[in-house]
């Protein structure tokens, strides 16, 4: 299996931790990007151009914006794109290509531990599972729509997660407690929970450390008076009809 990857951004360059063990092609226009990518992978053949499609898997890791302008020859084995709001018909139109997926990572297959989303054509599902899996856990899902719902959680949650680490880091250092610590303390707890999270239902985590009258339950109706739920809900809906627009 070749692939080729075009785009090498954000987002292209944290897939390639773990898709450089693939025979793969990187296909890079910004020259200081490029000779970035050669010096980090210099067992890869890293290229400017995009080279005919003809016999790849291909990975469109471009920009949204920038799709318009993509000039491509040739007709790919598969492509799978992670173009965020961009629809298997849009990319039809623009890409000649035996089968189609979309997928949506994040930014944590930096460390392969993505979870990300895809959909398309069954005949090229395995292949993507397999190549998509190099850096992370594959949720096979039936439809677009249910993919953009997704885009929350993939591509969107994150930063969510982030802010909360951050308020939570912000919560602590008020108290006393050092910045380093905190930080460092709040990553290895999100680690552990999200652990704990693959066999265990959140509300029985919850239940199973919220004592009665104790110092859990205290914190959770405070965030219940902030409607931290409630916010993460509408956060989900926002993030879902933003997607929607960018088709």
């Amino acid at each position: 299996m070749k692939l080729l990857l075009i785009g090498a951004g954000n987002m292209g360059g944290a897939m390639l931790q773990g898709l450089q063990s693939y025979n793969i092609t990187v296909v890079e226009t910004y020259p200081k990007r490029a000779e970035e990518l050669k010096s980090m992978y210099s067992n890869l053949n890293i290229v400017e151009d995009i080279p005919n499609l003809d016999g790849y898997i291909v990975i469109l890791a471009i920009k949204p914006q920038s799709l318009k302008a993509l000039h491509v020859e040739g007709c790919a084995d598969g492509l799978i794109s992670i173009l965020a709001g961009t629809k298997l018909e849009k990319l039809k139109a623009k890409i000649d290509s035996k089968f189609y997926i979309r997928a949506m990572p994040n930014m944590a297959a930096l460390v392969q531990k993505s979870a990300t989303s895809l959909c398309g054509d069954a005949q090229l599902k395995d292949i993507a599972i397999e190549v998509l899996s190099s850096f992370g856990v594959c949720f096979w899902l039936e439809s677009e729509n249910e993919l953009e719902i997704a885009t929350g959680l993939a591509g969107s949650a994150p930063a969510w997660i982030a802010l909360v680490a951050e308020a939570l880091s912000d919560g602590a250092v008020n108290l006393g407690l050092k910045r380093d610590i905190s930080y460092r303390y709040i990553a290895a707890l999100f680690e552990g929970v999200g652990t704990v999270l693959r066999d265990e239902h959140p509300a029985i985590l919850k239940d199973k450390v919220t004592s009665p009258n104790g110092t859990t339950i205290a914190g959770i109706a405070k965030l219940e008076e902030g409607r931290v739920r409630d916010s993460f809900i509408k956060a989900m809906r926002a993030s879902y009809e933003k997607t929607k627009e960018m088709d």
